[in-house]
């Protein structure tokens, strides 16, 4: 009766953990096809329905449906949104004991996500844009938060040992360039602009026009008399992503251990028949480089990268790697662990076939897990900005993708540029195309 008992519990403890085939990278690549496709309200679409149905990985889709906002012209509506994942991740990132012992049960994506390093940067990055887009009351503050955090993220990476893996995370640029781009424009705080735009230098030196913003803001002016300053921002590409990879060298290794121990243990061990499984981050082929800028029909110039998020999250990905394969091989040591004991409480032989049936159920429950691919899908593959001077009234303002075939039609926007202050416009562009709608600071302001 006792073995039976311990069966059954095993059993039951299997039939929850293999419920569900379907997976956020599945539900993802969904999503992506729509918005990719320039489907944005059904993106938006199917993104409600994977909130109220996932709850985690609610905090996941709620990014990308903050994104699908601003491609809709929506940008107050996304600053909402941004600013509640922003709150949830922090909230989730202090994970309970509860969660931390389940995730050994089963694998990661039983507890609450709490994001990548670099999406809860790159969160107040895009909160930053987005509330340039409505009014930009707040995106000095935001834009701090950015360089604050990353901060604090990296000098928090020292484990136990001393080692601090988070040492070789790139800085995200794109904080510090708009903190300098909303201080250069108030005299009073040129100074403070060119110490932001030297960061901006240090953080991202292939940026081109870094050094000439250091040198404008700290020798020269914002702009000459009757003229303001025009930022394009540009969201270029299909960003990263994640899939399950499958760590061959560490189940080989893994599946040596455990038949030294069968073999010269008291008991057996389930067998490493199932492939350890860790999530990986996936950059896509992007066919779309760059965004050329029209001013009245006349070329002003190409946005440049700023903020590379494809280099980003697989260099950030890259540096914890040990960690994320440690976390995947302790489990399975665990789980491992589990059988023994209940062979050893139940005094099970090793030629029964209980002891058997407890090695398949083992090899059932470590078959089961799944990598954590929760991610934010829809971010781009790079952030691009260019800066023009422009004289003020009203201009036709024209933004052309370029990319492996050459440069496309342009999409054209009327803007009004102000004297003395900067006008602020954002679009996403991929596969050669706009997706949604050309977004300008000035007709945030009006919402």
């Amino acid at each position: 009766m006792r073995h039976h008992s311990i069966l059954d519990g095993l059993s039951v403890l299997l039939v929850l953990v293999l419920a569900g085939c379907s997976t956020h990278a599945d539900r993802l690549r969904e999503v992506r096809a729509e918005f990719y496709a320039g489907s944005v309200e059904t993106a938006r679409i199917k993104l409600d329905g994977f909130i109220k149905q996932h709850g985690r990985e609610a905090n996941c889709f709620k990014m990308d449906r903050a994104v699908v906002e601003l491609a809709a012209g929506r940008p107050r509506e996304a600053e909402q949104i941004f600013r509640e994942v922003r709150n949830s991740l922090e909230h989730f990132e202090q994970k309970s004991l509860v969660e931390s012992a389940g995730s050994m049960v089963t694998d990661d994506t039983v507890t609450a996500y709490s994001g990548e390093d670099y999406e809860r940067i790159l969160v107040r990055a895009f909160l930053a844009l987005a509330n340039l887009m409505n009014g930009g009351d707040d995106a000095r503050a935001y834009s701090l938060q950015v360089t604050d955090l990353q901060e604090r993220i990296i000098q928090a990476g020292q484990d136990e040992s001393g080692q601090n893996l988070k040492l070789a995370y790139k800085r995200v640029a794109l904080g510090a360039y708009l903190e300098g781009a909303l201080r250069e424009a108030s005299p009073m705080d040129a100074s403070d602009a060119a110490r932001s735009y030297v960061k901006v230098c240090n953080w991202e030196p292939n940026f081109p026009f870094g050094r000439a913003d250091v040198e404008r803001a700290a020798h020269g002016h914002h702009s000459r008399q009757g003229n303001g300053v025009l930022y394009v921002f540009a969201l270029v590409g299909r960003g990263p992503y994640k899939e399950q990879k499958e760590e061959t060298a560490a189940t080989i290794a893994m599946l040596v251990g455990d038949r030294i121990v069968s073999y010269t243990g008291k008991h057996t061990l389930p067998p490493t028949l199932a492939t350890i499984k860790v999530p990986k981050v996936v950059v896509s082929y992007n066919t779309t480089h760059g965004v050329q800028v029209w001013i009245d029909g006349q070329s002003a110039g190409g946005t440049a990268t700023i903020t590379d998020v494809g280099q980003l999250a697989t260099q950030q990905n890259e540096a914890i790697y040990p960690q994320v394969l440690g976390r995947a091989v302790a489990r399975r040591i665990a789980k491992k662990g589990v059988a023994y004991g209940v062979k050893e409480a139940a005094k099970i032989s090793n030629n029964s076939l209980t002891n058997l049936a407890v090695d398949v159920a083992g090899v059932a429950w470590e078959a089961s897990e799944k990598a954590d691919c929760r991610c934010w899908g829809l971010l781009p593959h790079q952030i691009q900005v260019l800066r023009i001077e422009v004289p003020a009234g009203e201009h036709r303002i024209g933004l052309s993708p370029v990319g492996s075939h050459g440069m496309l039609s342009a999409q054209e926007t009327t803007v009004r540029i102000a004297d003395g202050r900067n006008t602020y416009m954002l679009a996403t562009f991929a596969d050669g195309k706009l997706l949604g709608k050309v977004l300008t600071s000035e007709a945030g302001s009006r919402q």
